[in-house]
């Protein structure tokens, strides 16, 4: 059975944060409040809890999950290389809502979904996500829906889709942004849009005046 806790008070969110920092280490899955819409996590570092979470939502392995950390500094704990530009878009948007995609330590001892080597990773704003995420450290999460219905901006609507097959909701309200984060690759020589959202292609070309666009 799934626990709710209401983050607008001081002691639903202390009881929600503990809840769900220890469903997370058990390997089961929470639903948090972001910056841009709700979303469904797991250790990232569980293959088992993964799996979960791509099955709760009804994802093939071929959609793996991103990555939500609680610092810029655990964003250099898990790739490879940052870029100029990647460190500049950092600087200016983290935490927020951009996504950036890189090749991922080829140690590190996960399993996201098909992800040929890259991990897309952000920092929200949220402070419930970033208090969560200090706990817990980094988290697989993506937006709280079942496959092909809309992205959760409410509580009541992920819980709607998603049921029992999440442990701990943290409701935190109704999410500042409708749409979900925009994500960028950093994975070739310039850096390419690859989805539009919550900060402009305008806004990020003012940071990397080469954005590309597929």
């Amino acid at each position: 059975m799934a626990h709710r806790y209401d983050c607008s008070t001081v002691f639903g969110r202390a009881d929600g944060l503990r809840e769900a920092a220890l469903a997370v280490r058990r390997g089961e899955l929470v639903v948090l409040p972001t910056d841009t819409v709700y979303g469904i996590g797991a250790d990232a570092f569980n293959r088992e809890a993964v799996d979960g979470l791509l099955r709760a939502k009804g994802r093939g392995r071929a959609m793996p999950s991103p990555v939500l950390v609680a610092s810029p500094g655990a964003l250099y704990d898990l790739v490879t290389d940052v870029s100029e530009q990647g460190r500049a878009l950092v600087e200016e948007f983290w935490p927020g809502g951009l996504t950036l995609v890189a090749r991922h330590l080829p140690s590190l001892d996960w399993d996201l979904g098909e992800t040929h080597g890259t991990v897309a990773v952000r920092m929200p704003s949220h402070p419930v996500a970033l208090d969560l995420l200090a706990e817990t450290g980094p988290m697989a999460v993506s937006s709280a829906n079942l496959t092909g219905q809309p992205s959760p901006q409410d509580c009541d609507a992920a819980q709607g889709m998603l049921g029992d097959s999440v442990a701990v909701y943290l409701d935190g309200g109704v999410t500042e942004a409708t749409v979900a984060s925009s994500i960028v690759d950093l994975t070739g020589t310039a850096p390419v849009l690859k989805r539009a959202g919550a900060i402009s292609a305008e806004r990020l070309r003012k940071v990397v005046p080469d954005l590309q666009e597929p």
